[in-house]
């Protein structure tokens, strides 16, 4: 891939919240590239959130370079302030994100504060509101916002700022299910040349979107590739087995009963036993198989 393709860069990052002790990153190298809707995956604490949380600037890698642009990160007051404006984030709890009186002034805080004229800030506000069909409570006051309202306006003071990179940690988070597929199509409609990189556990919602995926474990990437290649990743590994043979596997396996007599095997490594039967990997045994102790 050409280094023109590549928008922020990491470089073996490090990142420890108890001195060293242990580290939420550890030697995380990864390119993102302009352009694509990638999917970050991976069990609580595999280091998703640092990753963001480094990216925006909030937090400094105790070690290894962040880069923007082809840039090494600025950590002074004018590099953040320049970062943070061409790096939007959308927190899990959208109550930590807003705080103005109402949802039209919440929405023109950023690009006000950006120097745009008000005719400027206007249109661009009006545009975004439109854009993601915040129009009907466009003058509610913000905290008499439903979960998925609030995402709405959160995902609006980002995009309004005309960012060059949308990281959206748990998105779906709180949302009751009407409300979650109603976001994921907000986001599916967003027609930008810019990387929308989300976080998720909800599989459903990878599918609907047939991103790129990165897959984290203990602060490092186990996989980067796309959808498809994610889910070729577990072929081999994936069989059915009846219960009365289940206890004749003596390797370390993940097993899901499926039915009364027949449990889903996910291995780490391929199994020759005549009992088992070779079945075809689904995006949740891809999950299952990366996840596992190596």
């Amino acid at each position: 891939m050409n280094n023109n393709d590549i928008i922020l860069k990491a470089d073996n990052l490090y990142f420890s919240y108890d001195d060293e002790k242990t580290h939420s990153l550890n030697g995380l190298s990864l390119e993102i590239p302009r352009g694509q809707k990638i999917a970050f995956m991976g069990a609580n604490g595999s280091g998703k959130s640092t990753f963001f949380l480094c990216c925006t600037g909030i937090h400094k890698p105790s070690s290894g370079t962040l880069y923007y642009n082809g840039e090494p990160y600025s950590y002074d007051r004018k590099g953040l302030l320049k970062l943070r404006s061409k790096i939007g984030i959308v927190f899990q709890d959208p109550d930590n994100q807003l705080f103005s009186a109402s949802v039209y002034q919440e929405i023109s805080f950023g690009v006000l504060n950006l120097g745009y004229s008000e005719e400027d800030a206007k249109k661009a506000v009006e545009d975004v509101i439109a854009e993601l069909e915040i129009t009907s409570f466009r003058h509610k006051p913000t905290h008499a916002l439903s979960g998925g309202q609030k995402k709405q306006v959160s995902i609006a003071d980002i995009l309004v700022m005309k960012p060059d990179i949308i990281i959206l940690d748990e998105p779906v988070v709180g949302l009751d299910p009407d409300e979650r597929m109603r976001f994921m199509e907000i986001i599916k409609s967003i027609q930008l040349d810019i990387p929308i990189i989300f976080s998720t556990h909800i599989i459903d919602d990878i599918g609907s979107l047939s991103p790129e995926i990165i897959f984290f474990k203990n602060g490092q990437i186990k996989f980067n590739g796309s959808s498809s290649q994610f889910i070729d990743s577990a072929k081999g590994k994936i069989y059915l087995c009846s219960r009365e043979n289940l206890s004749k596997v003596k390797e370390r396996i993940t097993s899901i009963k499926i039915s009364e007599n027949t449990y889903r095997v996910i291995a780490s490594n391929r199994l020759n036993y005549d009992f088992l039967q070779d079945t075809t990997p689904c995006m949740e045994d891809a999950y299952i198989y990366l996840n596992q102790d190596d």
